[in-house]
């Protein structure tokens, strides 16, 4: 059942987002989520800029009393991951999200909800709105482009911020502090091939993978969920090896910093191997199922009919994509050696896609080391140049060192004691933030990322946990308080 998500409290922040709900904002799409940032901030006779990336900044004077307190950067992004079910009809970039109610959390219906980082953009609102929060000398600072590629705040002028203090609202687990994260960069290869005509007395069958968890790449590499990619791969090598498998079409994933939730191809066999393929794919579904019995509970490996192909890929590209995309990393590469559980590297076999002359595969590596990140993606590069392809890479963007010995840290985690009578998590993510880019520009800046509690990030099933945005809400208004 829907819900009326302005009857939540605190009611500023829930009618905000509500409002944001309905302005389409993909990643490199954001023209009307700026343009509803700067009315806003115009409509109240604020100081509004804008740059030539998109980013939206606007600054509001200190309450009275505060005049001479800290500086402070309240900071967010104003575009979403775009992911939704394969039955679900829905174009993001004309339709509005549809919150729904479930239980304590707030989710979409089938699509992601954009809570990432939606409810960070609204908490500002509210706070710029709001005439009873007290506070010092304020910039909001809205980016665009952080979910493919934190180009917005890589895009930033080092002369446009004024403040010392940032308080980034892109973390997902209420009671911690993030004073870290991983940088990471993006790798691509592009192999072309050529088509044949497909041979008669051939089945044809689309091989399917689908009701995977997904998530993020980062905060969840280290889950033990499938990529799909990997699984549908596994079954179409041994098909080929076993069963004169040939590949007519192969999709599978979207987007670099997700993990695959889907993934299918159209192929074929000779007839006389029919049924023995059909009878290894189910062997092979049910030795998968197995393998993630207790983290992907609801795999789907399917083996349907399907019309058949006028024509195939070659064959020589097929088994070098084949055996590039099997034995290409995907996962952990290494956990810290110095924090207890903590990943340092990893990569993402994002997506396979094809148009009429080339089939294009993203991944992306992490790493809260810069050299370990690099030979990560130079790993890749050799795997898809061994295959004939054409291999490049994006800039990337820097990882955020942590400061122990932060005043912005020490501030929040005292208000956390005050307010709760616990201890919060301090802690550097797997994930990467803007901060790492924007402290880069402002190497004096202090930076703290925090949020409430989001699971299933970066999927369909992203969900908010509400009680959380009250208690983020009201940490932030005493944080501001303290830092008089």
């Amino acid at each position: 059942m829907s819900t009326n998500i302005t009857d939540l409290q605190p009611a500023n922040v829930w009618r905000f987002f509500d409002e944001i709900l309905r302005i389409p904002r993909p990643s490199k799409h954001e023209e009307r989520i700026s343009a509803y940032l700067r009315n806003f901030g115009e409509s109240r006779k604020l100081e509004t800029l804008s740059d030539a990336a998109g980013n939206v900044l606007i600054r509001k004077p200190a309450t009275a009393g505060y005049e001479n307190a800290a500086k402070v950067c309240l900071q967010a992004h104003m575009d979403m991951v775009c992911e939704k079910n394969a039955d679900k009809k829905f174009d993001f970039m004309k339709d509005a999200i549809t919150p729904v109610m479930d239980g304590e959390w707030l989710t979409a219906d089938g699509t992601t909800l954009g809570a990432d980082d939606g409810i960070g953009v609204a908490a500002i609102l509210a706070i710029l709105d709001s005439d009873e929060v007290e506070h010092g000398p304020l910039e909001a600072l809205f980016t665009v482009d952080e979910e493919t590629g934190l180009t917005g705040a890589g895009a930033l002028s080092t002369e446009w911020l004024k403040s010392d203090i940032l308080l980034n609202f892109d973390d997902e687990d209420e009671g911690e502090y993030c004073i870290g994260c991983a940088g990471g960069i993006d790798t691509t290869a592009k192999l072309p091939y050529t088509y044949v005509t497909a041979l008669p007395a051939y089945w044809a069958y689309k091989v399917s993978v689908s009701g995977l968890k997904g998530g993020h790449s980062g905060d969840d590499i280290n889950k033990g969920l499938a990529c799909a990619n990997k699984v549908l791969t596994r079954i179409l090598w041994n098909g080929a090896d076993k069963h004169g498998l040939r590949l007519a079409s192969i999709d599978g994933g979207n987007l670099r910093n997700a993990i695959a939730r889907e993934a299918s191809a159209v192929v074929t066999v000779p007839d006389a191997n029919g049924d023995a393929f059909a009878d290894m794919v189910a062997q092979m579904a049910e030795a998968i199922r197995f393998e993630f019995r207790s983290t992907e509970p609801d795999m789907n490996i399917e083996l349907q009919p399907a019309n058949q192909p006028g024509r195939l890929i070659d064959r020589d590209t097929q088994n070098r994509l084949l055996d590039a995309l099997y034995s290409c990393a995907h996962g952990v590469l290494a956990m810290s050696r110095e924090i207890p559980n903590f990943v340092e590297t990893s990569t993402n076999l994002a997506s396979i896609k094809m148009d009429e002359k080339y089939i294009t595969i993203a991944t992306s590596q992490r790493s809260s080391v810069e050299s370990a990140k690099r030979a990560a993606a130079q790993k890749i590069e050799s795997t898809f140049r061994l295959a004939g392809a054409e291999v490049s890479h994006g800039d990337g963007y820097p990882g955020w060192t942590p400061n122990p010995d932060s005043r912005v840290l020490k501030v929040a985690v005292q208000v956390y004691r005050d307010m709760y009578g616990k201890e919060p998590v301090v802690r550097a993510i797997h994930a990467g933030l803007e901060c790492g880019l924007i402290g880069e520009k402002y190497p004096k800046m202090d930076m703290i990322s925090y949020g409430p509690t989001l699971r299933g990030v970066h999927s369909p099933d992203e969900r908010i946990e509400i009680k959380t945005v009250q208690m983020f809400w009201n940490q932030t208004l005493a944080i501001l308080k303290a830092l008089n």
